[in-house]
């Protein structure tokens, strides 16, 4: 048996858009289930997102720590931020977010992984770059606000991360899942086995 998610698509019989806010939406539909019974399903629509685990030569990971109100923390996290234009490039995006967050740029790109953040409540896809071949950003610095004005930027030893995410420490779901599977990447086929930063994204198509 392929252990292999594949598309499928439920019936349909209402929908509705009862909040609408800047840049997500909540849909409730009502979908047949198997049996032929109709159940309401309420979840967040969101535009999709990206981000970077960069990583330097001494094997230090590029990360920030950020305010996040719904949770109540400071989280360490890597870069990222959402694809604000529909049929964004993912790599474009990838380099505006570490450029304006870190101030960095990388030579050298790959697709480090694919997720759904919470699929039983939400339709946020994310794609996870890895970035190598770090250098500082020419120009200015990108101009933040809000929480971001108050956001640190730090290198961490990649070893620190995975010790701090196995100890209950770290709890952003990027930093998490791109730290552990850069660290199964090294341990199986190896880095250069990785998709390249432009393979095909069937959850948020694009443009080349």
């Amino acid at each position: 048996m392929q252990v292999q998610d594949t598309p499928e698509e439920w019936q349909v019989v209402a929908s509705a858009i009862p909040f609408k806010g800047n840049k997500t939406s909540v849909r409730t539909d009502d979908v047949v289930m198997p049996d032929g019974s109709v159940v309401r399903r309420d979840y967040q629509v969101h535009p999709g997102s990206v981000a970077v685990l960069a990583v330097d030569d001494q094997d230090r990971v590029l990360v920030l720590r950020q305010y996040r109100h719904p949770v109540r923390q400071k989280l360490w996290e890597i870069p990222a931020g959402l694809l604000d234009v529909p049929g964004e490039n993912p790599l474009h995006a990838a380099q505006r977010e570490l450029y304006e967050e870190a101030h960095a740029k990388a030579g050298e790109w790959h697709v480090l992984t694919d997720v759904y953040t919470t699929p039983g409540g939400c339709d946020e896809a994310v794609r996870i770059f890895l970035a190598r071949d770090l250098a500082e950003a020419e120009g200015e610095r990108y101009a933040v606000a809000e929480e971001e004005a108050d956001m640190e930027v730090e290198r961490v030893p990649l070893a620190e991360l995975v010790r701090g995410i196995l100890a209950g420490e770290l709890h952003n779901n990027c930093l998490v899942v791109g730290v552990l599977s850069l660290v199964a990447a090294r341990a199986g086929d190896g880095l250069d086995a990785l998709r390249p930063a432009d393979a095909a994204w069937p959850a948020r198509p694009f443009e080349s």
